[in-house]
């Protein structure tokens, strides 16, 4: 029967050519936007992993409950020791201090008097330690623009904006302004070693890259350090064991009333993450939604279409004796086929175009000239598993929708009407 109803629609080819068509452009769209969603969300994670909150990061409670304002007052102490039970507990997690704070960064000029001066969101860092993985998370190898990456204590990496806007190039020299762990005024003389397009507009305006030794020493934070983020080294992040490693730390903090207690805060309790997070997740949801109910409709129009034009091929096959439920069910049965088939076919150019785009991307530096969140500059697809499977949800079950709802008409053809289309 499948051979038989197969061979009658690649016969008529203007039985299966539009809905063909429109499973196959629908099955695209879905797959391709999903992929690409996909893409963002993958991104996204990982950028603000590594750049700002790792897949967890370890602070003090009272920093945690104003980690925006970044408050090295209640930062976390004994370090090194913390780090060490880190990563003795949780084995399969890498984890590197650090410290962020703002001020001011004063260009002098001949005299010694100001010259110029700019507001800075500093990041210290383990730069200087050969082969440091924090080098390539922060992105420092690809994006210095002018200069280099700081070789010694005393040198300073700085976003292309804030360079252009104080002057400033590669072994210039700029005095940090700022606060220390205990309150006082901090102040030292750096050496810019490099110029850096971070590729996200309010880093580049504001950003400075300092190894954290030197951060320490200026800021008063001996042993300290204001987080400890941590990433995963067995796998990419993955929500639940994200989730499962956060508790495990927190159950001896949650007991605790004391503001310097360290908790563990996932990726998703940061940055407004899980909000965003979640919106990406209803999107793809609704995309899918939205192409079913879309494609369903084309297809009940052009099943009604369809009816129409084979009125006389159906009545022939009732009144020879044919059941109305075996005309029904033969015509569900080439539904079937037809999103089978289209499914296949847009799957497969989805894919490809997805595959390219994951290589390559799409440049959207143009759309983030005022942004201050941080987003990638090229966002890429990403293809996942399930992006091999997910156009058949829409494909197949559209086809079946549409023609499901056009063919209740073969139940109201009465027998006595049939014989009269029959003589005429």
């Amino acid at each position: 029967m499948i051979r038989f109803l197969f061979k009658g629609l690649i016969r008529d080819r203007s039985r299966i050519l539009f809905p063909f068509l429109t499973v196959a452009i629908g099955v695209f769209l879905t797959v391709g936007l999903y992929c690409y969603i996909k893409g963002a969300e993958y991104q996204i994670v990982e950028f603000n992993a590594d750049l700002l909150t790792g897949h967890v990061k370890v602070m003090t409670k009272g920093y945690a409950a104003e980690s925006d304002q970044a408050p090295n007052d209640l930062a976390l102490t004994g370090v090194g020791k913390l780090v060490k039970e880190l990563k003795t507990t949780f084995p399969g997690m890498t984890w590197a201090p650090r410290i962020r704070f703002g001020g001011l960064l004063d260009v002098p000029d001949e005299a010694g008097e100001t010259k110029a001066q700019g507001t800075v969101a500093g990041t210290a860092a383990d730069i200087l330690t050969a082969g440091s993985a924090e080098i390539q998370r922060l992105g420092l190898e690809n994006t210095v623009v002018r200069g280099r990456l700081p070789a010694k204590s005393g040198e300073i990496l700085i976003g292309e904006i804030l360079a252009d806007r104080l002057n400033l190039e590669p072994g210039g020299k700029a005095t940090f302004i700022g606060s220390t762990m205990n309150g006082g005024m901090a102040t030292a003389n750096f050496t810019i070693s490099g110029v850096v397009r971070f590729g996200v507009r309010a880093l580049d305006r504001m950003g400075l890259v300092m190894d954290i030794a030197d951060a320490q020493a200026v800021l008063d934070m001996e042993d300290a350090a204001g987080e400890i983020p941590g990433w995963r080294t067995d796998g990419p992040y993955e929500r639940d064991v994200i989730e499962g490693i956060a508790s495990r730390f927190n159950i001896s903090a949650s007991a605790s009333t004391d503001e310097f207690t360290p908790v563990m805060k996932t990726l998703r309790d940061q940055s407004d993450l899980a909000a965003l997070l979640d919106q990406l997740g209803a999107v793809n949801g609704a995309v899918i939604a939205i192409f079913i109910l879309a494609m369903s409709l084309v297809l009940w129009n052009s099943g009604l279409i369809g009816s129409l034009r084979r009125y006389g091929e159906i009545g022939v096959r009732l009144a020879m004796g044919e059941p109305k439920g075996g005309v029904y069910r033969a015509m569900l049965g080439e539904a079937v086929m037809i999103g089978f088939l289209g499914t296949i076919a847009g799957t497969a150019v989805a894919l490809a175009l997805s595959y390219y785009l994951q290589a390559h991307g799409i440049n959207i530096t143009g759309f983030l000239k005022n942004a201050a969140v941080m987003l990638p500059s090229v966002l890429r697809s990403r293809v996942t598993p399930a992006a091999y499977f997910i156009g058949f949800i829409p494909g197949i079950l559209s086809t079946l929708i549409g023609t499901a709802i056009a063919g209740r008409g073969i139940y109201k053809r009465s027998t006595a009407s049939l014989f009269k289309e029959l003589e005429t």
